[in-house]
C-alpha cells in the first residue's frame, strides 16, 4: 500500500484542525498501521477522537482514496504529511496540524527561510493597503518569504508585494486546493506558483465538505508558519484578531501598524497596541529586526545550523549523531523513533545544514 493513502484515510476521519492531531500522532506516528491494527480488530479507535471520526475509520479504507491520489499526481497537486521532509517543520510540532496538506507551486519554500505572516481586513483602507504592500516589499527585499492567505484586501496585497520582490510567498487557502477564492485572484496564484512560492490547503481537490469555519482554521496555519505576525490594518471586530490569537497561543511575536485613532479601520490595530499585545510596526526594518536580522546586508553568509529551526524528531536525532557515520538502524535503536520518522528527520537536517548523508544511507553531523 502507498503510505499516502493510509494518511488521506486519517485525515478524512479526523478533518482539520483537529485539536488532538499530535496526541493522534503520538499513539500512533504510522497511519498504516492504525489501518492493520483496526482491521484485525486488535485495538479500538484512539480514544481520542470523536465517535464520528472513529466511526469513519472502521467504515472506510485507505484504497477509497485511490482516485484522490491518483487525481493529484496528474493534476501537479502535492500531497505533504508529516512524515515527509518537505513538510512545512513549524506545523509539524503544533497541537492541532494537518495531517494532509495539498501543495500546488514549489514545496521547497516551506522549509529552510524566515517567514512573516501580513494579514488585515479585506476592506482595508488606501493608508491599509499601501502600508501592507510597503512593508511586505521592505521584508521580501530582505529574503524574508511572507505568509498569508490569498484574500482580498491586505492579504493579496503581501502576495503581491513579494512576487514584485523576487522573493517566494506562501497562501494558505480556506478552500479547496484547486479553487481560489476570491477568483479574482488566480492570476496572482500564478504568480506565487511561478516565482518559486506556494499555495497551500487542507482541503483536497473537489472538496464538498463543511465550509463553515475553513477560514478561520486555516488562520492557524499563517500563525504557526510564521514566525512573527504581522497586521497592516483591522477593525476591532476582526477575522484578522483570530489569526492573531492564534500567534499568541503559539508564541509567535505580533506586530501592529498604528492607525488613526478616528479611523475605524485601525481600531482593532490601534487595540493591539494599546494592551500591549503587539509591537508597533512602522517600517519593514521593525519586521527585519524582530527576525534578528541584518537589515540591508550586501552579503548574507549562510546561516549556521541551530537545532531550534527544526522538529523535535530532527532534534533527538541530531543528538544521538556526530563525526562518525550511524545507519537508520542505529539511529532508530538511538532515539526510539521508528524508522520512516528517523530517516524525515535525517532528511530534514539535510536540508537544514544539520547533517550529511554518506554511502549506504548514513549520516554524519555538520
Amino acid at each position: 500500500m502507498d503510505k499516502t493513502l493510509a494518511w488521506l484515510w486519517l485525515a478524512d476521519a479526523v478533518g482539520s484542525a483537529c485539536q488532538y492531531a499530535r496526541e493522534l500522532l503520538d499513539l500512533w506516528p504510522d497511519p498504516e498501521e492504525l489501518y492493520e491494527s483496526l482491521r484485525s480488530g486488535m485495538v479500538a479507535p484512539p480514544f481520542c477522537l470523536s465517535d464520528g471520526a472513529a466511526r469513519q475509520l472502521l467504515d472506510t479504507t485507505p484504497f477509497d482514496y485511490e482516485e484522490r491520489l491518483d487525481h493529484c499526481l496528474l493534476s501537479g497537486i502535492e500531497i505533504l504529511t508529516p512524515d515527509d521532509a518537505f513538510y512545512p517543520a513549524r506545523l509539524r510540532e503544533i497541537p492541532d496540524l494537518p495531517l494532509v496538506l495539498y501543495v500546488t507551486g514549489d514545496k521547497a519554500c516551506l522549509n529552510g527561510h524566515r517567514y512573516a505572516g501580513m494579514v488585515g481586513t479585506r476592506r482595508p483602507s488606501a493608508y491599509g493597503r499601501q502600508a501592507a504592500y510597503d512593508l511586505s516589499l521592505g521584508a521580501a527585499k530582505e529574503g524574508i518569504v511572507i505568509v498569508s492567505g490569498l484574500a482580498d484586501g491586505l492579504d493579496s496585497e503581501g502576495h503581491r508585494a513579494a512576487v514584485a520582490a523576487g522573493t517566494p510567498t506562501i497562501a494558505f487557502l480556506g478552500t479547496a486546493i484547486d479553487k481560489t477564492y476570491p477568483a479574482a485572484n488566480g492570476p496572482l496564484r500564478r504568480q506565487i506558483e511561478e516565482g518559486g512560492g506556494a499555495v497551500c490547503s487542507e482541503y483536497p481537490p473537489h472538496y464538498k465538505g463543511k465550509t463553515t469555519g475553513t477560514f478561520l482554521a486555516r488562520n492557524r496555519l499563517i500563525a504557526a508558519q510564521a514566525e512573527v505576525v504581522c497586521v497592516a490594518e483591522a477593525r476591532l471586530r476582526s477575522g484578522t484578531l483570530n489569526t492573531v490569537h492564534h500567534a499568541e497561543g503559539y508564541g509567535r511575536p505580533v506586530l501592529a501598524v498604528p492607525g488613526s485613532i478616528y479611523s475605524a479601520m485601525s481600531r482593532g490595530t490601534n487595540e493591539l497596541l494599546r494592551t500591549h499585545r503587539a509591537e508597533p510596526l512602522c517600517e519593514a526594518a521593525d519586521i527585519v529586526r524582530q527576525l534578528g536580522l541584518a537589515a540591508g546586508a550586501e552579503e548574507k553568509e549562510p546561516a549556521e545550523f541551530s537545532p531550534a529551526s527544526v522538529s523535535a524528531d530532527a532534534r533527538a536525532v541530531y543528538a544521538k549523531l556526530g563525526p562518525t557515520a550511524q545507519g537508520i538502524d542505529a539511529l532508530c535503536a538511538a532515539t526510539g523513533l521508528p524508522a520512516n520518522r528517523v530517516l524525515a528527520a535525517c532528511t530534514e537536517l539535510e536540508l537544514f545544514g544539520g547533517a550529511q548523508a554518506q554511502p549506504g544511507r548514513r549520516y554524519i553531523a555538520l
